[in-house]
């Protein structure tokens, strides 16, 4: 039975896709309440080793997994579940999602993307990759070892199907340390996941070169007006994007380097080059994918986002991290809030 017709809502049948550090987090997370969580891990030998050692020491090595939570390679051992959180690359959503045409449950997507190619946002992807099940999208300001090892975690949890779906997965997912708050503005979510990882690259880049907290400070302020713009023009409603998965999600990733995309940032500040950077990372720094399908699609809608070109015109290797930054400073001076103005959608 799926969580549509499930009459017991706290027992509904939670599997994870994806066991990466996030994906294994929350899989650590939804067993501590004891329920049997299934994992599904991409590698043999990140199986292998949940199921034999309780731990996932390619993705995630600083936590030790609860009995509960078993691994498995195979995705239609999934088939059957109530719910599943999708926590694959953004890019691989729709991939691996395919692999379960028949899916009828809720699928809360808890990957921050937008498609390469198509510019879909991850709940577009799921629609046509399993037509039949139900999306919400989980967001915010979260580390994965953090919530793994039980610290306090709000997130926004945006539900297509309204309070109905909310109430089934509120009973499935939520948990004494992690919060999630409600909200039907999946679009906002989405955006604000998003467009939070390229503006993290950018301030990884001011901390790099060592540009100071002043310099960080100014840059989250004006990538979240980038953020509003953006999201306005989507669609997305402004209380969202500054809530837990918009300017709370910014604030944190912007600032620390247990964020993937501050990190890479980071480097590029320090004149690492970009190629090489990803092509020896084994996690994904979604901003990296995003910036430049974001910057196609805020040119194709008129609205400026400066910060954005910046991390593509550096991400290419069109400029070094000097030059972004020059560029950035050279803009003309103007009174704070022109051109942030939303935009509505066409």
């Amino acid at each position: 039975m799926n969580g549509q017709g499930s009459d017991r809502l706290g027992a509904a049948k939670v599997g994870v896709i994806g066991a990466g550090a996030w994906g294994t987090a929350l899989a650590q997370m939804l067993a501590s309440d004891g329920r049997e969580v299934l994992l599904w891990a991409l590698e043999d030998e990140v199986v292998a080793a949940i199921n034999g050692e309780h731990r996932n020491p390619l993705y995630l090595p600083s936590a030790h997994l609860s009995e509960q939570v078993r691994a498995s390679g195979d995705i239609s051992d999934f088939a059957g579940f109530d719910v599943l959180l999708a926590v694959t690359p953004a890019q691989h959503l729709g991939r691996v999602m395919a692999g379960l045409p028949g899916f009828a449950g809720d699928l809360v997507l808890c990957c921050k993307g937008i498609e390469a190619g198509s510019g879909r946002l991850m709940a577009d992807v799921a629609r046509e990759a399993v037509p039949g099940a139900s999306p919400a999208v989980l967001s915010g300001p979260t580390f994965a070892h953090e919530v793994a090892a039980g610290l306090p975690t709000a997130v926004t949890l945006a539900c297509e199907g309204g309070e109905a779906q909310w109430r089934r997965l509120s009973a499935a997912i939520a948990r004494p340390t992690f919060r999630p708050y409600y909200s039907s503005d999946v679009v906002g979510a989405e955006i604000g996941g998003s467009v939070k990882n390229v503006l993290a690259i950018a301030c990884g880049v001011v901390d790099g070169m060592e540009l100071g907290q002043n310099a960080r400070a100014a840059l989250i302020a004006r990538g979240y007006a980038e953020m509003l713009r953006f999201g306005h023009a989507k669609g997305a409603q402004g209380e969202t994007l500054a809530g837990l998965c918009g300017l709370g999600d910014l604030v944190l990733t912007c600032s620390s380097t247990s964020s993937r995309n501050f990190s890479l940032g980071k480097a590029l500040g320090q004149g690492q080059d970009p190629t090489a950077l990803m092509a020896n990372r084994r996690t994904v720094a979604e901003g990296a994918h995003t910036a430049p399908v974001l910057q196609a699609l805020a040119r194709d809608m008129g609205i400026e986002m400066p910060i954005t070109d910046a991390v593509c015109a550096l991400l290419s290797g069109t400029v070094g991290a000097r030059r972004m930054v020059e560029s950035l400073l050279a803009r003309p001076l103007r009174t704070e809030g022109q051109d942030d103005k939303p935009e509505r959608p066409r």
